[in-house]
């Protein structure tokens, strides 16, 4: 291999700006997706067995998993792209063409439950002889979430960053070349072993930073892709700001922990914060010393308690160790997965109707809205879910504080859909 593959991959996790660095390790937002999208590509499933799953991509379900699979910041930028309904071209051919609906949800039901390489292969193989118009390797995304260490994800950057790496000329809309592609990464992945992950996002991901120029093939950056300079200094430019961007959401979410963990104690709760979450510090205050070290015991399978033991902040009773109350914070992540932790948990904790809180930016207030509008959470039976605006919960937190006895103070303030709460 003429290409340092051993340097590169030194240099991508020493780099903080590195997708290694930004998306890959201890991101909160990358954990949540992958139980969020197995949701999504299970509603997909059932929407197309029960004829339901629309003639648009807009609105449909797969508009929801894709949303999830954009939301993963610069990696999957334009991942939705090659699944938006273009009607001049009629592709792709699975809106209008019922036969090739079917074929598709009959692809993402076995690929679900496939438990091995050999399987997804053969039902890749399967819908590639298909042939269906527009539909390509583009799925290779939804399969990452999936299966992370036997599917790795595809894209431009990725196929240009392998094609620089192992002097290919890998195209961007084949199945053959995909697969191909990903026996090539799997080899080189297990001949680096221990120095990425198992999880094939870890070394997408370098194929993703060289790609765009972000990483140079050796310490010349004329070398890299052959790049110019400028075009190279452009890519270096965004990527920072990309990450200010995320320091400074990450950090409006911790403040927004903070603020719901210090009304909970003074309304007199115990609170137990995301156990990703626990150990951050906030102007010298931590929330491992203010929060409770585990959830209640809850008698319930292992990765339900560990899919409720992400959300963000969780009310207990200090006499009953019950759980009262629970708030997702969704600063850029998906609404859709914040609802369905926090529906997975009231329908875990038994017949009681629970009273949980989504918190977000003034900004997206249309976009929970319009979550909190679809059908399946309309009329949720074990939950009443609200949300809260940034604005207010600043605005009125000592208020809350000063006059609250429990949690119902936050209906001051909470807004809901009609036919919800």
């Amino acid at each position: 291999m003429a290409v340092n593959l051993r340097q590169l991959v030194e240099r991508y996790k020493s780099d903080p700006e590195s997708v290694y660095n930004t998306w890959f390790t201890y991101n909160e937002a990358r954990m949540k997706a992958f139980r969020s999208i197995r949701h999504g590509v299970l509603d997909i499933v059932t929407s197309i067995k029960n004829g339901f799953f629309g003639n648009d991509f807009k609105g449909s379900p797969l508009e929801f998993v894709l949303s999830c699979i954009t939301e993963q910041k610069q990696v999957f930028e334009g991942a939705a792209h090659p699944f938006y309904w273009k009607p001049k071209l009629r592709i792709p051919d699975i809106y209008e063409n019922e036969n090739n609906k079917r074929i598709f949800g009959q692809f993402l039901e076995a690929c679900l439950s496939a438990n091995s390489a050999d399987k997804l292969i053969r039902e890749i193989i399967k819908l590639d002889s298909c042939s269906i118009k527009g539909l390509g390797p583009a799925v290779a995304n939804i399969l990452y979430f999936l299966h992370p260490t036997l599917m790795p994800p595809f894209n431009t950057a990725m196929v240009y960053g392998f094609n620089a790496i192992f002097s290919d000329k890998k195209k961007l809309g084949s199945w053959q070349h995909y697969l191909e592609m990903r026996e090539m990464i799997i080899k080189a992945n297990e001949e680096l072993h221990p120095s990425l992950s198992k999880d094939l996002g870890a070394i997408s991901g370098l194929l993703f930073d060289i790609g765009v120029g972000k990483i140079a093939l050796d310490e010349n950056w004329e070398t890299a892709l052959k790049f110019e300079k400028d075009k190279l200094e452009k890519a270096l430019k965004k990527r920072h700001r990309e990450v200010e961007d995320e320091i400074k959401e990450e950090n409006e979410h911790l403040k927004m922990q903070f603020l719901l963990t210090e009304i909970g104690i003074d309304l007199g709760y115990d609170v137990f914060v995301a156990s990703n979450d626990r150990s951050k510090s906030l102007d010298g205050k931590s929330l491992e010393f203010i929060t409770l070290p585990d959830l209640p015991p809850l008698n319930l399978p292992q990765d339900v308690v560990k899919t409720i033991s992400l959300i963000d902040v969780i009310w207990v009773k200090r006499d009953t160790r019950e759980i009262e109350c629970a708030f997702e914070i969704e600063k850029s992540t998906s609404i859709y997965s914040g609802i369905l932790r926090l529906i997975d948990l009231a329908s875990s904790l038994g017949d009681k109707r629970y009273h949980f809180f989504l918190v977000a930016p003034d900004s997206r207030e249309k976009e929970i809205i319009a979550q909190l509008q679809r059908p399946s959470f309309k009329n949720v039976e074990c939950v009443a879910l609200r949300y809260m605006l940034f604005s207010d919960l600043y605005e009125h937190c000592k208020g809350l504080c000063k006059f609250g006895d429990d949690y119902s103070i936050l209906l001051k303030i909470a807004r809901g859909i009609e036919c919800n709460c």
